[in-house]
């Protein structure tokens, strides 16, 4: 399996990663964690609990452009270091990206953002340039 694939697969464990610090979160408050009304809870969490939510469901939404740029990149035949280098900068930057937002650091959270989804764009386009 390609570094490419490996990235997916674990860019497919992020969302266990950033989930982690949201059901910490639930886990706290004084009702302990809602398994009967998780979202209405989440809803009502504030600081780092609606951060860790925030962080959360930006890490779904990121993960479908990236999964396609890494398939429409393995669909294609590229074999390209450079397809490897773009998946680790996605998996590296949406590492920091949860740990800037958990941690209130909104300048560098953008900044690591910018580069995962520059890098499923690339990923994305990679037939065009490869």
């Amino acid at each position: 399996m390609s570094i490419a694939l490996w990235c997916l697969f674990i860019a497919g464990l992020l969302h266990v990663l950033s989930k982690t610090p949201l059901f910490r979160a639930q886990h706290k408050s004084p009702e302990g964690y809602d398994n009967n009304n998780p979202r209405e809870q989440q809803a009502s969490l504030s600081g780092l609990g609606k951060r860790a939510l925030a962080a959360h469901q930006n890490q779904i939404e990121s993960f479908p452009l990236f999964a396609t740029g890494i398939l429409v990149a393995t669909a294609t035949g590229i074999v390209s270091s450079a397809i490897d280098y773009l998946a680790i900068a996605y998996i590296v930057a949406r590492v920091a990206y949860i740990f800037y937002y958990l941690n209130d650091r909104a300048t560098l959270r953008t900044i690591v953002w910018g580069v995962g989804f520059i890098s499923s764009l690339a990923l994305l386009c990679s037939p065009a340039w490869a």
